[in-house]
């Protein structure tokens, strides 16, 4: 009856990964002592085919999770594992055999911190695989009282977070775990499960490139997906092809992690990945750039107002604010209500975010995107991207984006090609070298926190100048719509002065 039950209710296997001697294991990420049998070696490219048993509690499974999943169930049924199989003689220069598993597993506590503030817990997913843990956190709660509550947890929250729906996770399974294999295989990529305050586990996937002679493998860039996009086949590619090292995980209810994807969750998430990265994987936050794409740019936001230290953060196809999207979609009759669930239950509110941070900000506007325009992709100035920039030049320069600078800069987001953007450019005879001088020299003498009262006593030609250079230097173009892949050489790093 004891092996029925370990059977049915055990972790399922997906695949063994290939053996990789050569390869090292990344110092921060613990590896927990497990066995598992090697495979003959014509099994290491083929998935893993289930008897007729372990099918049937498969079944069970599945359908236990469509028929009534809650944050109790989701977290047992629908959590990863990774298994790492270790065996006394090898070293940790080497990556063992991993296989790839489903199932409940425990949280137990490895060890606690002394000292005081954000220095959190260290956990250990019991002969499973590596956990990283945070205190729990106080407040946030959400009193089920109105119907913008009503809408925000049943219809809301699956419009706004797609990939967190159960039947497009599994129409998109073999699909991830192919991504998966391929990060681990081709890659090195390293999974450990981080325990946030609140309780949810995020997925992670950890790419070291700091063993190697590119100085970009130095930096550490955090992928922050879009709302139904996986760091198995998400944005994490695009650093990782510019040589940079990668740290991807998943929103709450995405894939391998739990939960489900309301801000203040994803806010704990992020916390608890920055933290990762800094006190388990050794980088400092200078040394730590935050990369988003579309929706995920309000964690990256948070984790920029929230660590404002780190290096930079580039936001690709992001947005300032969501309710003129959610708008957008919904019918004219619910604005109202839908204004209302937004504010109260679903505040993606990125320009306010990015405008608390201090640091280079970097933003990659879609110039066909058909996803943030609130009209139709062929009205650039739709692009709610353009409002992020406004805003954040206003924050910062507010001297310099008054009438003249505003007028100007609208002028350079109305083109919508490297060409007509020149032209404008060219036609106000922007001088670099003058504009980089001013600049320096206010930093020189007042200090680099903004917000900068540099042109009060400025011409309107100078003012206009230092807008147009401002904002060249903090968006750039890229002709495409919203979901196609950004290719490496378009992976830039902020401007700074």
């Amino acid at each position: 009856m004891a092996k029925l039950l370990s059977c049915v209710l055990g972790p399922r296997l997906y695949k063994i990964y290939r053996e990789r001697d050569s390869e090292r294991t990344p110092s921060g990420v613990p590896e927990p002592p497990t066995t598992v049998t090697t495979p003959s070696s014509s099994s290491w490219d083929t998935y893993y085919q289930p008897r007729a048993l372990e099918k049937h509690a498969d079944s069970i499974l599945a359908l236990a999770s469509v028929a009534g999943p809650t944050p109790s169930t989701c977290s047992s049924s629908l959590s990863w594992k990774q298994r790492i199989g270790t065996s006394p003689q090898k070293t940790r220069g080497s990556l063992p055999n991993t296989t790839l598993t489903l199932g409940a597993g425990q949280l137990t506590s490895i060890g606690k911190s002394p000292a005081a503030g954000r220095s959190p817990e260290g956990a250990l997913l019991a002969g499973v695989w590596p956990c990283f843990a945070q205190s729990p956190c106080t407040g946030g709660q959400q009193t089920p009282s109105s119907t913008s509550y009503l809408v925000a947890h049943t219809l809301g929250r699956r419009m706004l977070y797609p990939g967190s729906v159960y039947l497009l996770q599994k129409a998109l399974m073999p699909v991830l775990l192919q991504g998966q294999a391929r990060l681990v295989e081709e890659y090195n990529g390293r999974r450990a499960k981080l325990l946030a305050c609140d309780g949810n586990e995020i997925d992670t996937m950890f790419v070291d490139r700091r063993g190697t002679a590119e100085p970009q493998g130095q930096k550490l860039v955090i992928c922050c997906e879009g709302n139904a996009g996986f760091y198995e086949v998400g944005c994490v590619s695009t650093p990782l092809e510019a040589g940079y090292s990668v740290l991807g995980w998943n929103h709450p209810g995405f894939a391998g992690s739990t939960g489900v994807p309301f801000p203040q969750n994803e806010a704990n998430a992020m916390d608890t990945v920055v933290q990762f990265a800094i006190h388990r994987l050794g980088f400092q936050p200078q040394d730590i750039v935050i990369y988003a794409w579309s929706i995920g740019g309000f964690t990256a936001t948070w984790a920029a107002m929230s660590y404002p230290d780190v290096s930079a953060v580039i936001l690709d196809a992001s947005f300032d604010d969501l309710v003129p999207l959610a708008l957008k979609v919904m019918p004219d009759s619910w604005r109202g209500l839908v204004s209302r669930t937004v504010r109260q239950h679903l505040n993606l509110n990125n320009a306010e975010q990015l405008c608390r941070y201090q640091g280079p900000v970097l933003l990659i506007r879609r110039t066909k995107d058909e996803i943030i325009t609130t009209t139709v992709p062929e009205d650039i100035m739709s692009n709610r991207g353009n409002d992020l920039l406004l805003k954040l030049l206003q924050h910062r320069y507010p001297r310099v984006m008054a009438e003249e600078g505003l007028r100007v800069v609208r002028q350079w987001l109305e083109a919508s090609s490297q060409l007509e953007e020149a032209s404008i450019y060219s036609r106000w005879e922007v001088e670099e070298d003058w504009c980089l001088s001013v600049l320096r020299s206010y930093q020189a003498e007042h200090g680099p926190d903004f917000p900068w009262s540099v042109g009060e006593d400025m011409c309107a030609e100078g003012r206009r100048q230092l807008a147009l250079f401002l904002a060249r230097k903090h968006l750039h173009n890229f002709e495409a719509t919203h979901c196609t892949p950004l290719p490496a050489q378009n992976f830039q790093m902020a401007w700074h002065l």
